[in-house]
């Protein structure tokens, strides 16, 4: 087998450990995660206490788009969709780690 059958046998190898949640090298461990299809941002936003500017504001969303959301005009995508659950689960960790602020450890 040549050189460059050796690569793509090892990378389907490497692809399919992948897909598997397996390390695929010594530095890498995939953790597969599940983002929902369809996620409630009013909800989040209710369980939180804030009006539509204050919580786009606080995490980074155009208001309109926001509006849109909660409306069913859109639909935010996958990528937005996990960082929405992460507001809903853990918003203090999404401030913190936007605001730039270290975290302060106990002496």
């Amino acid at each position: 087998m040549n050189d460059f059958g050796s690569m793509l046998l090892e990378g389907l190898s490497e692809a399919v450990e992948h897909a598997k949640g397996r390390r695929t090298n010594a530095r890498e461990r995939v953790v597969m995660v599940r983002v929902p299809a369809q996620i409630d941002v009013a909800a989040i936003r209710q369980r939180l206490g804030m009006n539509r500017p204050a919580f786009a504001a606080r995490f980074g969303f155009n208001v309109k788009t926001l509006t849109k959301w909660e409306t069913g005009e859109r639909a935010p995508e996958g990528p937005t969709r996990a960082y929405l659950t992460v507001i809903d689960r853990n918003p203090e960790a999404v401030e913190q780690a936007l605001s730039g602020a270290d975290v302060e450890t106990a002496a």
